[in-house]
């Protein structure tokens, strides 16, 4: 039975990429940001391996940028995240959980200070540029607030670095993690940074011109080829590998950030002006009441209809993400789970376990990131 079809429409928005895609080989899509973003090119595996070893061009213009400009905008920008700003130098990105006034995850962009009185929030998959009209008119902020034509790709993989030298020089190399730089390209500025949505580093260029940013994709190809550069996208597998979380499918409106293990992000002691610190310095002193963890699972068979989480024969947690990884021979899983379930699973007083139609099989429970060097390593 072939799979349904998404009817395209004005609402399903392009990029000045779309048809380099899909003369790519992209063989399947989601929708982020009313978008299409492709999901895999070879196979998941085969791109994963890929990854990890050569070096792939994304087009990641579902990150879409909302601009924040105007004299308010810091004021704006930190009354919407519980993390400091105050510091923001002017080549800095920062990760920025957004959350309301009840401490509850509205989105988690990269917070790039672009200048002095410009921000641009490069968000996940949620219509902040709404929200943050809303909050800017109810406060009556001195903001001017929009989507620019702002179309982001990423060169992701251990050759990114040797592939984006010889598009734009040596100074690329002198980008610091999550830092950025102006890069001159045909005459044109585009913005840089050392950043990306995967663990095998990399970059992410802000493509602002269309046209320069087609040329720049071909040339990236054009003088790649020796590096095997190919197309790709973000990886499940190796995100998961890595402990990245995704807006939507991990994360929810309904959690704070303390749930998913981003406590670092929030600065609760720091007196900030935003909107979710009280509520999230008070889940703090209670206690949260469930935490995503990491499961890993050995044996699983391929193919189940039913995977279900226990401890003792009783449900005990929601898998948001699933994954088998080839190179660490385990399944890996993000998870929610009641905190007094975590307790039990840790004290030893209770065993997990992975209930499916096959069977039963033996989970551990671990904290996240993964702490893959315990596991048996699988080269190839």
């Amino acid at each position: 039975m072939n799979a349904p079809l998404i009817t395209r429409s004005r609402r399903l928005r392009e990029t000045p990429f779309t048809s380099r895609i899909l003369e790519g080989g992209a063989q399947s899509f989601t929708v982020y940001n009313h978008m299409l973003l492709a999901s895999y090119f070879r196979g998941l595996e085969e791109d994963y391996w890929h990854l990890v070893q050569h070096v792939q061009v994304w087009d990641v213009s579902v990150e879409r940028q909302v601009q924040i400009k105007g004299p308010d905008a810091y004021e704006l920008v930190q009354w919407m995240t519980p993390r400091d700003l105050s510091k923001a130098q002017d080549d800095q990105c920062f990760y920025a959980p957004l959350c309301d006034e009840q401490g509850k995850i509205i989105n988690d962009p990269i917070a790039i200070h672009v200048s002095e009185d410009t921000w641009w929030l490069s968000i996940a998959d949620s219509d902040v540029m709404l929200w943050a009209k809303g909050l800017a008119t109810g406060r009556g902020l001195d903001v001017e607030i929009c989507e620019p034509d702002v179309w982001p790709v990423a060169v992701q993989g251990p050759k990114a670095e040797d592939l984006m030298a010889r598009v734009f020089g040596n100074e690329v190399r002198d980008i610091r993690f999550f830092r950025y730089r102006r890069m001159a390209y045909q005459g044109h500025e585009f913005i840089v940074a050392r950043s990306g949505w995967s663990h095998q580093g990399g970059f992410e260029i802000y493509v602002d011109d269309a046209k320069l940013g087609q040329a720049l994709w071909d040339e990236l190809f054009a003088v790649g080829e020796d590096l095997h550069v190919g197309h790709g996208c973000p990886n499940n597998i190796e995100r998961m590998e890595a402990g990245l979380l995704s807006f939507g499918s991990d994360m929810m409106f309904s959690m704070t950030p303390l749930q998913c293990g981003l406590d670092k992000y929030c600065h609760l002691d720091r007196n900030l002006p935003s909107m979710s610190v009280a509520a999230l310095a008070k889940q703090k002193e209670e206690g949260v009441p469930s935490r995503l963890m990491g499961v890993v699972v050995r044996e699983l068979p391929t193919y189940c209809n039913e995977i279900v989480l226990t401890i003792d024969g009783f449900d005990c947690g929601d898998i948001t993400s699933l994954s088998f990884s080839a190179r660490f021979d385990a399944w890996l899983a993000f998870a929610l789970f009641d905190s007094a379930h975590i307790e039990a699973i840790v004290s030893g007083a209770s065993n997990l376990s992975v209930h499916t139609d096959y069977g039963a099989f033996e989970a551990i429970l671990c904290e996240l990131p993964f702490e893959l060097h315990t596991l048996s390593l699988k080269n190839r």
